[in-house]
């Protein structure tokens, strides 16, 4: 990874896409962890996470993951997802976030030295080129591993830097032991978050 210990740096995780790309590789992501190696290179001014949440449902499986999220130094955007029916008669689910994305890119670009985007979605090639004419650099995280490959062949040749997925496992991977602990939940485990839910029947496209 290249960074400088000067930069401003800011995340944009693009959390189903990271979801899908970790699960892809068969493992999980500890949101801690990830969020303590950014701030060790350089000076992290700000992590977005951007989810689509389902309403009017009793239980959200993904309401603990973003109440975590939202305590532990991340900034969180969420919008509520959209239902229709397809002209086969079927009924879906629709959440994407790359406006919002996008937007909050632009915007805190003045303020950044580096963006680090982790998401493998070939529309952010337009995103990225744009933040590199202002003078921004920026790093693409997600995986070439996966069958097939979760990121676009354009977004990775147009950042400056692209992070396998895979490279990141042993520093931001859920621990075995955590995992259990989360099988079993014990009151004293406070530190311990939950992952993102699967979250298969929602179209992010």
């Amino acid at each position: 990874m290249i960074f400088y210990p000067q930069e401003r740096i800011g995340l944009f995780i693009d959390g189903s896409n990271l979801y899908a790309a970790a699960r892809a590789l068969g493992f999980d992501i500890d949101y801690k962890r990830l969020l303590d190696l950014f701030a060790q290179k350089g000076q992290l001014i700000r992590a977005f996470y951007y989810t689509a949440l389902i309403e009017d449902q009793e239980y959200s499986p993904i309401r603990p993951l973003v109440d975590w999220l939202d305590y532990n130094g991340y900034t969180m955007v969420t919008k509520p997802t959209k239902e229709f029916t397809d002209a086969a008669g079927r009924r879906k689910i629709k959440g994407n976030m790359d406006i919002e994305l996008a937007i909050d890119v632009m915007e805190m670009a003045q303020h950044l030295d580096h963006v680090v985007i982790f998401s493998g979605d070939g529309d952010f090639r337009r995103l990225v080129d744009a933040v590199q004419r202002k003078g921004v650099r920026v790093t693409v995280v997600s995986t070439v591993k996966s069958n097939p490959p979760m990121v676009a062949d354009e977004l990775r040749r147009q950042a400056d830097n692209f992070i396998e997925l895979t490279e990141l496992e042993g520093t931001i991977a859920r621990k075995v032991q955590q995992r259990r602990d989360d099988d079993h939940p014990d009151l004293g485990d406070i530190d311990d978050h939950p992952v993102h839910p699967n979250l298969d029947e929602i179209d992010f496209d």
